[in-house]
């Protein structure tokens, strides 16, 4: 019997999480850095409790009705078989729990959805295996891909050792950046199959559907590189689609848009002066 016991208490040890595992291993949800994060949270653990509370009333009194009620203290079945005063208390009760529930989750969804007074408007197109982010009224545009190491890391017999390599598929060459403490209002959708974009630390998820625009907004209050997956899968290489969102100041905001849009003028201007070179070649010959 001894050795039985061995045997399981080390198959459980086996089954805990140990060393860094442990570390990075959360039941609950992340608070996150935006106001929505806190307040999905907040509606998550006031649904949680409540359905504690629940439990440890039903399975209390079920508990005690089974041992103080037992066949063996000379208990006998009851008598009766309707109760019309039980039946309206226990349909009242969950009627006015669900009503309690449902007020403070409708106006979570409420404010998810509210993308008025915008500040910054993107738009996101999911593709196999990117994301193409367009800053619509700045004109800047590109694509943002797995990073090279970890690519390069991922690929079969490629002889590197992936915990070398730092955010192990959780990096991109170009992340997504935005000003904090401004509201983002993101547009997505995708050019093939389903996509979902993904940020734990905004609390948010949105699908990307192709032929059809989702909206999503946060507006992060603390500044600071953020990374989040695809959370729909997408196919093949799913598992190699993060998302990055480097929240900078306003004004490291400012000069990183700057230099964008002037990294876009430059290759304009040499098409133009191309075009230009063309023509008159043309018109001298």
């Amino acid at each position: 019997m001894s050795k039985i016991l061995k045997y399981a208490a080390a198959g459980a040890a086996a089954c805990l999480p140990t060393g860094a595992a442990l570390a990075a291993w959360e039941l609950n949800m992340p608070v996150g850095v935006t106001e929505l994060s806190r307040d999905i949270h907040a509606l998550h653990m006031l649904i949680f409790w409540i359905c504690v509370v629940i439990a440890v009333a039903v399975f209390g009194v079920m508990i005690y009705s089974i041992i103080k009620f037992r066949h063996s203290q000379g208990a006998v079945p009851a008598k009766f078989d309707h109760s019309t005063r039980a039946e309206i208390i226990w349909t009242i009760i969950p009627v006015a729990i669900l009503v309690g529930m449902a007020i403070p989750a409708a106006e979570t969804l409420i404010r998810i959805e509210d993308t008025r007074n915008s500040e910054l408007s993107i738009k996101v197109t999911g593709y196999q295996w990117k994301w193409q982010y367009e800053y619509l009224e700045q004109k800047v545009g590109f694509f943002s891909t797995l990073s090279r190491d970890s690519d390069a890391a991922r690929q079969l017999h490629s002889g590197i050792d992936p915990d070398t390599v730092e955010h192990y598929l959780l990096n991109v060459d170009k992340p997504l950046v935005v000003p904090v403490d401004t509201k983002v209002r993101l547009l997505l959708t995708s050019a093939d199959v389903i996509h979902a974009w993904w940020v734990p630390a905004f609390g948010m998820k949105k699908d990307a559907i192709p032929g059809f625009v989702n909206e999503i907004w946060f507006k992060a209050e603390e500044t600071g590189v953020y990374r989040g997956q695809c959370a729909e899968l997408c196919g093949r290489d799913h598992g190699f689609m993060p998302v990055v969102v480097d929240v900078k100041s306003k004004e490291d905001y400012a000069a990183w848009l700057a230099a964008q849009q002037g990294g876009e003028a430059a290759p304009a201007a040499a098409q133009t002066n191309e075009s230009a070179m063309a023509t008159a070649i043309a018109q001298a010959e």
